[in-house]
């Protein structure tokens, strides 16, 4: 075992001649993962997780699927509506997945729920950490043929995810599988994870690939990816100080980011497009695979300098990803509070609104399964709230925390 020095911080690295970082390894060899709970990092008795992360919300997604199916029902023309649901993803089976994970987890001290899990390293620090994968943005990726910045995706599906508690990246470890490895078209994705990395001020320490003959399509790969960065007790951003009147400040989105395409994808073979075609809603000349593949955008600058350099509170942080404004905004607040949002206070991006129109897709529906053109969503009161937007390109006031749970569009 020897040790590297990156960015002034030493880690430590493997001998494999496949490993990158120092921690790859290729084929059968798996790293053992789960030594916190019994070496517990020099604590005594071992240290217990204090918050996990899941994604679903099993009574939230169920009380908006009921708003979406009763919207559904009231058919503004004679065309089918286009749902999440019709393209394939059961929100009911992965809210059941949830509440059995909650049972299992029992008597763990681990709480299910918010966007990274804390593990306490003692010194009042904590350890933050959160995965994801790309979804079935991959499929379009395979489709268009382009592979350079997909790993961007990967990257900041994680990285968003720990900065809702205040974290600052560390690193990022990822995981990489086909049935047939393609060296040039694998260098391409890693690049993108490189890039990521870069862009969120932490490093890539390494990853797996795994060759499984006969296990993808030919030319096919998955991705997954694993952020842990580190947050003082005092900067930790838990919601539980959110009060009727705070302010949501909305950092805008690069576009549709990495969730909702399998009803992204089910638009696009109604319209009868090809991904190569010029897209029809924009001026830019880009073409369609060139909007929807767009990367997803990193939030880490933008709220490190909120958080850090500038001082502001941001009492409860939100990564606007699957189950749009619906699901993902309740998920920072206190029991009893909810949101009102006012419509037309930032731009919605044209791809969006074409995907409503040729997909008949109901609004409700929209915001519950896309971004909308908001990525990432900070809670301050309303004096931090007009700094923030002041330091943040782009950003807008979209509205305000209520009494009464639930998000309301006004």
């Amino acid at each position: 075992m020897m040790n590297t020095s990156v960015g002034g911080r030493r880690f430590p690295c493997g001998s494999k001649a496949s490993a990158r970082g120092g921690v790859r390894s290729t084929g059968t060899q798996r790293n053992n993962n789960n030594v916190f709970g019994e070496r517990g990092l020099g604590f005594p008795g071992g240290a217990k997780m204090v918050s996990s992360c899941r994604r679903s919300n099993p009574q939230r997604s169920q009380a908006v699927a009921a708003r979406s199916e009763g919207a559904n029902s009231n058919k503004d023309d004679e065309r089918e509506r286009l749902t999440y649901a019709g393209a394939g993803v059961d929100i009911d089976a992965g809210a059941e997945l949830v509440r059995r994970i909650q049972a299992l987890s029992k008597g763990t001290g681990v709480d299910i729920g918010g966007f990274g899990g804390l593990f306490p390293i003692g010194g009042n620090r904590f350890l933050v950490a959160g995965t994801d994968g790309v979804g079935t943005k991959l499929k379009l990726a395979f489709e268009a043929d382009k592979h350079d910045t997909i790993g961007v995706d990967l990257v900041a599906m994680s990285v968003n995810d720990i900065i809702t508690l205040g974290a600052t990246p560390l690193f990022f470890l990822d995981y990489f599988a086909t049935s047939k490895l393609d060296v040039d078209r694998a260098e391409e994705v890693i690049k993108g994870i490189v890039d990521g990395c870069a862009g969120s001020d932490c490093v890539l320490l390494g990853g797996e690939t795994a060759e499984m003959p006969g296990f993808y399509a030919d030319g096919e790969y998955d991705l997954s990816g694993f952020a842990v960065g580190m947050v003082d007790q005092a900067d930790v951003i838990d919601g539980k100080s959110c009060r009727e009147g705070d302010k949501l400040v909305a950092l805008p989105s690069s576009g549709v980011h990495s969730n909702g395409f399998s009803l992204a994808r089910k638009v696009l073979e109604v319209s009868q497009l090809d991904l190569h075609a010029e897209a029809p809603f924009e001026t830019t000349g880009r073409t369609v695979g060139e909007v929807l593949l767009e990367p997803t955008r990193l939030y880490v600058k933008d709220v490190m300098r909120v958080h850090k350099s500038l001082g502001l509170k941001i009492k409860g942080a939100v990564h606007v990803t699957g189950g749009g404004f619906y699901d993902n905004i309740p998920r920072c607040l206190p029991d009893g509070l909810g949101v009102a949002v006012n419509k037309g206070t930032w731009e919605v991006p044209p791809v969006f609104q074409w995907m409503q129109e040729v997909g008949n897709v109901a609004e409700d529906e929209m915001f519950r399964t896309f971004n909308m053109g908001v990525g990432f969503i900070m809670v301050m009161a309303p004096e931090d709230a007009e700094a923030a937007c002041a330091a943040c390109e782009g950003s807008s006031i979209i509205g305000e925390v209520k009494v009464g749970e639930g998000v309301e569009f006004h």
